[in-house]
């Protein structure tokens, strides 16, 4: 054999080993490095009540944080909540410094860069008002004072669908629309269920309750792709919470409302 032959068979194996490392590590499974670290590394936001925050004991609990620990459960391993932000989130997942992320909203340009688990938690954009004000639907909105945040998502939902009539009063942040209903400046408030399931909570004398929806938005668990048997996993995890009551225990625990299933439909 040549010098030439040979060191074309040695660049030929080279490029064999080169594609057999590639496909090894194509096929890496999150499901086998999660059992054999013996703990499932969760992405939360750790201060974004009633889906996680800080209990009286300092632990973090909350809507997010009983899913998450069902899915622990169902891969029999330990649960290990990671605090992250909205700006570094997708880069903690997609560099493998967790392995799922919890409250995530489906998007296309997301799911370019991860996949998305089924829908497991409610977000959707509410009215809120006291119990004795009949407010059935957007034309009951008519001649109605209504408190929300300036130039959110929320203040675009409502000014869209308020007849011309509504007193619409904006406010630079939640406190200050939550104040103004609480304490009568308006009638109703539209919020997220996240800030109304503290209002709902905690307003015993105002008695108030969700007069209807405007938009919703389901929360999903985010993963990265190409790994299938975590998906599948998540999704057991969810369905079987779903049918056993616990997701409905959760939503009536932390979001004050028992759980909708169409509130899962994107």
């Amino acid at each position: 054999m040549t010098l030439r032959n040979v060191l074309k068979s040695a660049f030929a194996a080279m490029l064999m080993l080169g594609a057999a490392g590639l496909t090894t590590h194509a096929k890496a499974d999150a499901v086998d490095d999660i059992t054999k670290a013996g703990a499932i590394n969760v992405g939360i936001f750790s201060d974004f009540p009633p889906f996680s925050s800080a209990s009286a004991d300092m632990s973090i609990k909350g809507y997010d944080i009983d899913v998450a620990q069902a899915i622990a459960d169902a891969l029999k391993v330990k649960l290990n909540l990671v605090s992250v932000t909205g700006q570094n989130r997708i880069p903690y997942l997609t560099d493998k410094r967790v392995d799922i992320l919890m409250s995530v909203g489906y998007s296309k340009e997301r799911e370019q860069v991860i996949d998305f688990a089924a829908a497991y938690a409610p977000y959707y954009i509410a009215v809120i008002g006291p119990a004795e004000l009949a407010v059935n639907g957007k034309d009951d909105l008519a001649d109605k004072s209504i408190a929300v945040n300036r130039g959110t998502l929320e203040d675009t939902s409502l000014t869209q669908a308020a007849p011309a009539s509504a007193d619409i009063r904006r406010f630079d942040n939640y406190n200050s629309v939550i104040q103004a209903f609480i304490s009568g400046q308006t009638q109703l408030m539209v919020v997220g269920n996240d800030v109304g399931a503290q209002v709902l909570a905690k307003q015993d004398a105002l008695k108030p309750e969700q007069k209807f929806q405007l938009l919703t938005s389901p929360s999903h668990i985010g993963l990265n792709k190409n790994e299938d048997r975590l998906k599948k996993a998540v999704n057991d995890a969810v369905a079987k919470m779903l049918a056993d009551g616990k997701l409905d225990e959760s939503s009536k625990a932390w979001l004050k409302t028992p759980l909708n299933p169409d509130n899962l439909k994107d």
